[in-house]
Parts: C-alpha cells; structure tokens; sequence
C-alpha cells in the first residue's frame, strides 16, 4: 500500500548554488538575539503563495542566482516569482510567474536568473520542514532552521488548503536598472563629518558582488568618521545602514545581527528593502537621504 503522507514530497536534484527555505521569519526575538530572517523579496514570496493556493505564512524555496531543479513525488502545483528565470518541467518549456500542474515523477527546474538575483519556489501545500522558533526559514548568521538545500534532500509538503488561483499571468516589478533607498538618517549621523548625507545622495554607489542574505554591501565613495573609538553595542534593525571602518555603507537584511557597535547612519524602510533583494552586483545605487520629521 502507497504512503499518502511521504507521496508529499520532492527530492533535490539540483540545489543551486544557494536554495534556503523561506517564510515570513521569526519576528519578535531580537531580545533573544534572533534576527528575523524570512524571505528578502517578501511581496515576491507572498504572490508565490497566492497564486498556488498556500497561505502567506507557508514556506517556499528562495533560490539565488542559479535557480534549483525538483522531483515531484506526487502531483502539484508550482509557480516560480521574483527573479524572472527559464521554467521546464522534463525539459519542456513551463511558465514563469504563473501556477502549473507537475506530474508524479516529473522534474521541474528553475533555471539561472535572467534578470533580478532571487526567484521563490511555491508549491501546493508549503514546504513542511519542521519549524524552529515558529518559522520554517534558513537563517545563514545563526544557523536556525534547515540548512540550504544539497542534493537528495527530501522537502516534506503540507497538505493544500486552497485551490490554485484562476490567473495565467500576473504582473511583477521589474528588477531595478538602478536601486534607489530613501534613508531617514539617524541615529548616528552625528559619528560621521557633515558631508556624509551629500556624499549619500551625490555619489556613485554600486551593489557589491559580497552582498548576501545579512547585508547588501556597496562600492563606491568612503563616508569619514567624526569622531574616534567605538559605540558600545546597541540595537539594529532591518534596513539600518551600518558604516564599518571602510567607510563603505552596508544596509542590513533579513539575516542582519541584532546588535553591532559601528555606527548606524540611517535606516531604509522596510517597503523598500524588495528591491535590494533583486539588485545584481553592479546595479547603481542611489541614497535619498531625509531627516525624520522632514
């Protein structure tokens, strides 16, 4: 007699270079020195969720640059969002950005990104690995949750709750031609020299190739340090833009420390930090400094 529960499940058959297991994190623990983690392009990781009948809290595979391939063992429906990428199912085109049927066996494949860096994996049901701290998601600093993908990993699915939705395509934004982040500035402007919000504004930034789940890292124009010596440790939120002794800003991500002691010259909103996720090592990158209250 067949297995109905295991029949729930794919196998890895290609991880990617960087597949994790994404929901929509562990908020509320910084306390305990637990970053938030979740997907980085949450709206991408919430259409992913729509569209294949999920709830916005199951679990999807974010994959980084060069996609993943899965084996079905039971019939589902998928869909692929964010990163636009070639979709095949055995080798045949599939849609991108759209739910599909995969057939008992069959091997569907996310290819390498086009455009954008990270595209999220759907299927019927959510990825069912057991939660940790009440979330499915990878976090790369500390290491809770399941580790990124391997080959021959099996991803236990939770049962559907709703059918797919009825849509053929649905609109996406985009991966930036050039990221722009407003930045409210604060709390600790007043540690860097008083031109440090034009050079923000006015220089040529560039996403950094070393930018991962944690930070996005730029390249560009050094910001100079008023003041010598170190804050004691303190707080940091996503979306602080932490200046380390390069002076190179690094604007904090899902995986970012709680805590950290180089000075904070700003914080990007959360709505626009989606847009971060996508940006290619090399996009420009544009600051739009403000004052709170401003």
């Amino acid at each position: 007699m067949t297995d109905r529960t295991t029949d729930r499940a794919c196998t890895v058959v290609r991880p990617g270079a960087l597949t994790t297991v994404q929901d929509l994190g562990r908020p509320g623990l910084a306390h305990l020195g637990v970053p938030r983690s979740g997907a980085l392009d949450t709206p991408a990781h919430l259409l992913a969720n729509r569209l294949v009948g999920n709830p916005p809290d199951a679990a999807t595979l974010e994959t980084t640059l060069t996609g993943c391939a899965l084996r079905a063992h039971a019939p589902l429906t998928a869909v692929i969002t964010g990163a636009h990428c070639p979709v095949t199912l055995d080798g045949r085109p599939a849609p991108w950005g759209a739910p599909f049927t995969v057939p008992a066996g069959a091997v569907l494949d996310a290819g390498p990104a086009l455009r954008g860096v990270r595209a999220y994996v759907a299927l019927s049901g959510g990825i069912a690995r057991p939660p940790v701290l009440g979330s499915r998601s990878t976090d790369l600093l500390s290491g809770l949750g399941p580790a990124p993908l391997a080959p021959g990993d099996v991803l236990p699915l939770g049962a559907p709750t709703a059918p797919p939705a009825p849509a053929d395509a649905v609109p996406q934004p985009a991966p930036p031609a050039e990221l722009v982040l407003p930045l409210h500035l604060g709390p600790r402007d007043d540690w860097l020299t008083p031109d440090a919000p034009h050079t923000l504004a006015t220089g040529h930034y560039r996403v950094s190739a070393d930018s991962n789940r944690v930070g996005l890292r730029t390249q560009g124009p050094a910001l100079t340090r008023a003041r010598d010596g170190e804050l004691p440790s303190e707080p940091m939120v996503t979306g602080a833009v932490q200046v380390p002794p390069d002076g190179l800003p690094v604007v904090f991500l899902a995986d970012h420390p709680t805590t950290g002691g180089y000075p904070v010259v700003g914080v990007v909103p959360e709505r626009a930090l989606a847009a971060a996720a996508q940006a290619t090592p090399g996009t420009p990158l544009r600051f739009v400094p403000t004052h709170p209250g401003r």
